[in-house]
């Protein structure tokens, strides 16, 4: 009699879900709990409904009380996904290796392990159960699309071209299918998808796939060479600047208390103290100048491990400071900040990163570009870490800037969408920089992507003697590195170095006068 119930109540539940009434999934599910309490399932969906209404911090000890009442696939998959949210990666990751080893039986288990491997920069790791999703559901384009992106991130090019070809046989409108095939590779006049792309615009459903169809346009067009490139990037990054609500002085704010905490008061923030981990290799600048062409070289080293973008040195600032902002990055966070012990920083940035770092390797490289707004934090919590800057052309820099869609809810990138907005953030990066050289003298290594270009292996030596690294020519063949490369810039880094981005603004010369003029105004050479 109590199994016949519980299958009501877990049906309840379940259907509850699904039609998204959380009061009346979470009242079975507690029912559930009351008729067992040794049984995991009532557990499991009572946190499945507090996860579905925000409610994470709870949801995360019932999933935990279901795990611990036997661990069963779905609800280890269920709990990675929330420990993912609440930036436990270490536990996520153990969570999602102990449920795919459990064999999940449904698709959507096998999915939600993949999300997980992914968020993790387990590429690689997520193609087998993403594999296994669609091999379940073979007509679910949403696990399609993961599987075709996993593939694209591990160099399995032509494979994910087939499964985005397959998403568009049946949603001809799918606007991350798009995208995702435009950036793939440099188009030709002889081959591209131009005209099928007009027609996915003028059918466009909704501002977001309008936003990705025009930037996969855009793209495509520039790779022929055509100006038309130009007039779709500008209606798209009108709009979609308008969504955001984006005001530079949000960012300016930002540098500003960033100049006055370490310009004004530097006496108490000079580095001597912190956490003597040399094992720390930033690269950090402008997005879109490098800085994915560095981390591959430097990964290739058989020293170095690359543990991708990671978000460990911003977490561990806005953890310790305190604060009650909602953005990882504020002036009050900036302000508080300069609170905090430098060791404290250092620790915990290095356990965040820890679950990043490949084993094998001694050394390994952290590529998130914003990072050079943490250099002063960085110098005084890893004292003995490197630190590389990558600087490119101004000129490029912004029109590298204005064409990509960088994850198009991200405040580190909001900036992008305007021409002189990015201007505007080049200079202030410019003028950071040259602060952080005077404050550190000797601390960063400013690596000139017009120079490494010109000079692959006399750069690249520099490079290697600056992080203390003995010579290896693999270095100079860093697109044969099989490692998988989550960036806009996976396409060329996949081919040998190469000088095709160099001068590319000139092709839009009149269209990026106003910030060619805005630099000539701020004293900076565009030649």
């Amino acid at each position: 009699m109590v199994r016949e119930q519980a299958l009501t109540l877990e049906e309840q539940a379940r259907e509850a879900l699904k039609r998204g009434d959380l009061s009346a999934a979470a009242v079975a599910a507690r029912s559930l709990v009351m008729a067992d309490k040794d049984q995991p399932t009532g557990y499991f969906l009572m946190g499945v409904a507090a996860a579905e209404a925000g409610q994470i911090a709870k949801a995360v000890p019932l999933i935990e009380a279901a795990v611990d009442r036997g661990p069963e696939a779905e609800h280890l998959a269920q709990l990675a996904k929330l420990l993912i949210l609440l930036r436990r990666d270490g536990d996520a990751a153990d969570a999602a290796r102990r449920a795919m080893a459990l064999a999940p039986g449904d698709a959507r288990t096998f999915d939600t392990i993949g999300c997980v491997f992914t968020r993790l920069g387990d590429h690689e790791g997520s193609v087998e159960p993403f594999r296994s999703a669609v091999a379940a559901e073979p007509d679910n384009i949403d696990y399609l699309y993961n599987l075709a992106a996993a593939s694209s991130f591990t160099g399995r090019v032509e494979e994910a071209n087939r499964h985005y070809e397959a998403i568009l046989a049946v949603d001809p409108g799918n606007a991350r299918a798009h995208y995702a095939l435009a950036i793939a590779a440099r188009q030709t006049l002889q081959s591209n998808h131009i005209s099928r792309l007009k027609v996915a615009l003028a059918e466009a459903q909704g501002q977001d796939d309008g936003l990705r169809i025009r930037y996969a346009l855009a793209k495509e067009l520039e790779d022929i060479g055509d100006p038309e490139a130009f007039t779709h990037l500008s209606a798209a990054n009108d709009e979609h600047k308008l969504s955001l609500g984006y005001d530079f002085n949000q960012d300016a704010a930002i540098f500003d208390a960033i100049e006055t905490l370490f310009t004004e008061r530097n006496h108490t923030l000079l580095p001597g103290t912190g956490n003597p981990d040399k094992a720390p290799i930033f690269v950090v600048g402008m997005p879109r100048t490098g800085t994915t062409l560095v981390d591959r070289i430097l990964s290739s080293h058989r020293d170095v491990g690359s543990a991708g973008e990671l978000q460990a040195m911003p977490l561990a600032v806005k953890r310790l400071a305190a604060t009650s902002s909602r953005t990882v990055i504020d002036r009050e966070t900036v302000e508080a900040s300069g609170k905090i012990d430098p060791a404290r920083i250092g620790e915990t940035y290095l356990a965040q990163a820890r679950h990043h770092r490949h084993e094998g390797t001694t050394r390994f490289t952290d590529k998130l570009p914003a990072n050079f707004l943490y250099i002063g934090h960085i110098a005084r919590a890893l004292p003995n870490a490197r630190i590389v800057c990558l600087r490119r052309n101004p000129m490029d820099s912004v029109w590298s800037n204005y064409k990509n869609l960088f994850a198009s809810q991200s405040a580190y990138y909001a900036y992008s969408y305007d021409l002189l907005d990015t201007a505007r953030y080049y200079t202030r990066f410019d003028r950071l920089m040259n602060m952080w050289d005077k404050l550190f003298p000797g601390l960063v290594l400013q690596l000139s992507y017009e120079q490494l270009v010109a000079d692959q292996e006399g750069q690249t030596r520099r490079l290697l003697e600056y992080c203390s690294l003995d010579w290896d020519e693999t270095c100079l063949t860093f697109h044969e590195n099989r490692a998988a490369v989550a960036t806009p810039s996976a396409a060329q880094v996949r081919r040998p170095i190469n000088a095709d981005a160099i001068g590319r603004w000139r092709s839009h010369e009149t269209a990026l006068q106003p910030a060619r003029t805005f630099f000539e105004e701020e004293g900076i050479a565009v030649e």
